[in-house]
């Protein structure tokens, strides 16, 4: 027999803060469940998502921009798209893809210009 939740009695979340389960007070009860909770690390109030992480976000651009280099690199492989919800080291994993991909140089650092000194 479970008795219900009740407000202020700890429970385990995923705190969207922290980006962890940790221990959470319930701050808010509705139908004998909590509503809302507030974790106790860093005080942040939210939904109570029981114990489930949110779903990842999926860049598109960056997954169409993949397929555009995937393409370039193996051009006979072009009907294997990576789908969208593939990230880029597992759609690299399963295309095989050699590491001489090309390499784009970064711009260098430019000089910090001299201020006056105190006279």
């Amino acid at each position: 027999m479970t008795r219900d939740v009740r407000l202020g009695d700890d429970i385990d979340d995923f705190c969207v803060r922290c980006k962890r389960v940790m221990n959470h007070a319930v701050v808010s009860v509705m139908n004998a469940a909590p509503a809302k909770v507030r974790c106790r690390t860093c005080h942040s109030d939210h939904d109570y998502r029981h114990e489930q992480a949110p779903p990842p976000k999926v860049d598109a651009r960056k997954a169409a921009l993949f397929n555009e280099v995937l393409k370039k690199v193996n051009p006979d492989d072009a009907a294997e798209a990576v789908e969208p919800e593939e990230t880029a080291v597992e759609a690299a994993e399963a295309a095989e893809v050699p590491e001489a991909v090309e390499a784009v140089e970064a711009p260098a650092p430019k000089a910090k210009a001299k201020g006056r000194g105190k006279k």
